[in-house]
């Protein structure tokens, strides 16, 4: 009888287990050649943005009528400063400068970018002393108008914030609004003082400090005529928060424009697919003609 164990102890040859191999590879290299020839691509978005800045001088009173503590927490000054402080933190890409005026004026820090700076300047303003004491409005705007008359901004603007009228200074208010409307140079005038009397403190020698009513003496036809002959506007701030409200609106009306440009680069993802797809066809025709070829 024949012993059949030894059919089960055969192993079948290299040959015969892999021969499906070359059948598989060629299937595998044409689906990657079919991909490759598709030339599949990878596209990689860009982000280019344009930013056209507006340039801004904040004409500031210093004057000793500032001093009316008619704003809360203290005067109208310390309000004053507080509130162009918050708009200059609001704003990006803009140079900004600051001007200040009271029997003279004089420029406390250039058109610039670095916020930091110009606040530190603006921290620093305080009341004019007696001896230089007044309201140099016309002078203040020349010199605004100064900082201004080189730039190149597309939008060039002054924010004039004061609470009297002009008596002081070679140049009254209509002929520094004059200068800036020849270079294009828009005004918004801020009037501030509350409406009636406002309490002034004064240091007594026997009673120490105590306040002083007086009435609001701000020129408000001369400021509504500089900001219409300039294409700007006039405002009347009342107390903190109106004059918080206003600088909300310029800060929305005068924003800095930003143009963005998007473009995508491709990039060939074939030779992923074409490369392997060639290895696989090569070593497929070795196998081939190998030992895997049928035998006839």
């Amino acid at each position: 009888y024949s012993d059949l164990t030894l059919f089960a102890k055969l192993r079948p040859a290299w040959s015969l287990r892999f021969r499906h191999t070359p059948f598989v590879l060629r299937l595998s290299c044409l689906a990657l050649l079919v991909v490759a020839l598709a030339r599949p691509q990878a596209g990689q978005t860009d982000e280019e943005v344009l930013t056209e800045g507006i340039d801004i001088v904040v004409a500031l009173d210093n004057s000793g009528s500032m001093a009316a503590e008619d704003f809360k927490p203290r005067n109208r000054l310390h309000v004053a400063k507080e509130t162009v402080a918050k708009f200059v933190r609001g704003r990006q890409n803009d140079r900004i400068g600051l001007v200040c005026f009271a029997e003279k004026s004089y420029t406390r820090c250039p058109l610039t970018l670095d916020y930091s700076v110009l606040n530190t300047f603006l921290e620093e303003i305080q009341l004019a002393p007696r001896n230089e004491d007044g309201t140099a409005i016309g002078m203040g705007l020349a010199t605004a108008v100064n900082r201004l008359k080189d730039s190149r901004a597309k939008s060039r603007v002054i924010v004039l914030i004061t609470d009297g009228r002009n008596n002081r200074g070679a140049i009254d208010p209509a002929t520094g609004a004059a200068l800036a409307r020849a270079l294009g140079i828009k005004i918004y005038a801020i009037g501030v003082g509350t409406e009636g009397e406002a309490p002034y403190p004064v240091e007594d020698p026997v009673f120490g400090k105590r306040y002083v009513y007086l009435p609001a003496d701000i020129d408000e036809n001369s400021l509504k005529a500089i900001a219409s002959n300039t294409g700007g506007l006039y405002f009347r701030a009342t107390d903190t928060r109106s004059l918080q409200e206003i600088f909300r609106r310029i800060d929305r009306m005068e924003k800095t424009q930003i143009k963005v440009k998007k473009y995508t680069r491709f990039r060939e993802l074939f030779p992923l697919f074409l490369v392997p797809g060639v290895l696989l066809f090569l070593t497929e025709v070795v196998l081939a003609q190998g030992r895997l070829r049928r035998l006839p």
